[in-house]
């Protein structure tokens, strides 16, 4: 018999997998915070003998190479990625034995497209196909997209893709379960996953790449490809050499004194709280960058790669679980952090900062010439469905370096939810500008009759 138990990492949109039968097992692409791996293998009571990477990573620091070193497991890592630290190079059609007593073993299949050196795993049970691996290959109902590594191989690597999808639905049964690591909001998926599970029968029947010929295939993967988040360029130098040990221990403790400080020193104040919270009151100049939403995500797209950060949390809590998210995009040790409310965080005689929030049935009535201006920080993929007739677009992940563009007015700025406009309402009330934060849905926007369809 065989488990796989699967490691999720859902502010990322990605998943790792410890996977083996009685005594040993094998960790697929481990997340940087290896003690939820390790958590995991004890509770299975097995060793773990191999950790595998099925590519370099672009989205997030991995954990591989401390997972290996502290478990004593072989490192595998596939032979055409470059890197520099000592693995064990895999090439395509190598096997390993994850728990001989059990049949249980891992085949390497080289799959590129995602990345040139891409390989997937195979988890076989006494020579069958039980499992696969498909890192940022085959995903559910789509593939990983193929513009991260260079532009000038982006056509070749989407070629690559819908070929080496078409290999793992030649040489695997129906039932085989597919694993992928991106997929489930990660900005690594060509497009978003539907479902939570599947297997290459059903990605027979409904992935793109499985039913579509390569040249109509291509023309959309490619027509289809959205912004790339800026910390990955930073991520994949990070990876290939070699990412040193995870620090989560607690951040030095800021006073009202220290965050006024950081403040006019231009460093980035966060504020972890709700945004309604956040949008009742808080520290003037700091930004609000909800714990609960895709913290790492985001603060790490928009801060400028280097600058320090200091966090405000309503709880130590609150704030050891954004530490230990952001150190999964590199983002590794906060300058300094803060829990409490904005009382515990404000000099004697300041006052938190404040805006309003608002739905769009309330923008209804106000247009232009009552000096609204409606801000749209939707990616351009999202605002080529639909969009508020009048409105202005700047994506949230160049407003920071934008602000400039904003007509002058009252700006109410809005998203597809409310989590990207909290965080473009905390830029713009930072850099002093009347703002109204759009708590809503798109959809609701579609009803109040403010959008403009296309397509």
């Amino acid at each position: 018999m065989f488990f796989v138990d699967t490691i999720e990492v859902a502010g990322l949109g990605n998943r790792g997998y410890l996977a083996g039968g009685e005594r040993t097992a094998v960790v697929v692409d481990p997340p940087r915070d290896i003690d939820r791996v390790i958590t995991a293998a004890a509770r299975r009571g097995v060793r773990i003998s191999h950790v595998v990477e099925t590519h370099v990573h672009n989205d997030y620091v991995t954990g591989g190479l401390e997972l290996a070193r502290v478990t004593g497991a072989a490192y595998l890592v596939p032979a055409g990625a470059r890197v520099f630290f000592p693995r064990v190079p895999v090439h395509d059609g190598d096997r390993v034995d994850v728990d001989g007593a059990a049949g249980l073993s891992l085949r390497a299949l080289a799959t590129p497209g995602h990345t040139p050196h891409h390989t997937a795993y195979t988890l076989e049970e006494n020579g069958a196909a039980v499992a696969v691996f498909t890192g940022g290959s085959l995903l559910i109902g789509t593939v990983g997209r193929p513009d991260l590594v260079e532009p000038r191989l982006t056509e070749r690597l989407a070629r690559a893709q819908h070929a080496s999808a078409h290999r793992l639905a030649a040489e695997l049964p129906d039932e085989t379960a597919v694993l992928p690591t991106h997929g489930f909001g990660s900005f690594c998926a060509s497009s978003q996953t539907a479902g939570e599970d599947t297997t290459i029968g059903k990605e027979k029947a409904a992935n793109e790449a499985l039913t579509r010929d390569a040249d109509t295939f291509v023309a959309e993967l490619l027509a289809g490809l959205d912004d790339i988040p800026a910390y990955y360029a930073h991520i994949g130098p990070v990876n290939a050499a070699g990412p040193v040990p995870v620090d989560l221990t607690p951040p030095a403790v800021a006073d009202a004194e220290d965050i006024a400080a950081r403040l006019a020193a231009g460093e980035w104040v966060v504020d972890l709280r709700d945004r309604i919270a956040f949008a009742r009151g808080h520290v003037s100049g700091s930004f609000n960058f909800e714990a609960e939403g895709q913290l790492a995500t985001y603060l790490a797209w928009l801060i400028p790669w280097g600058k320090p950060v200091t966090l405000l949390a309503e709880s130590p809590g609150q704030l050891a679980d954004a530490q230990r998210e952001l150190t999964r995009v590199g983002l590794d040790r906060p300058a300094a952090a803060a829990t409490g409310t904005p009382a515990d965080w404000l000099r004697d005689g300041e006052e938190p900062s404040s805006f309003p929030r608002a739905v769009f049935a309330d923008l209804a009535g106000r247009r232009p010439a009552d000096g609204v201006v409606v801000l749209d920080v939707r990616r351009s993929s999202e605002r080529a469905a639909g969009y508020v007739d009048g409105s202005v677009h700047i994506p949230i992940h160049t407003l920071h370096r934008r602000l400039d563009e904003v007509p002058e007015g009252e700006v109410w700025v809005h998203c597809a939810s409310g989590m990207r406009a909290a965080i473009a309402a905390s830029l713009l009330d930072s850099a002093g500008r009347r703002v109204v934060a759009v708590d809503d849905t798109f959809e609701a926007a579609e009803q109040a009759g403010l959008t403009v369809r296309r397509g």
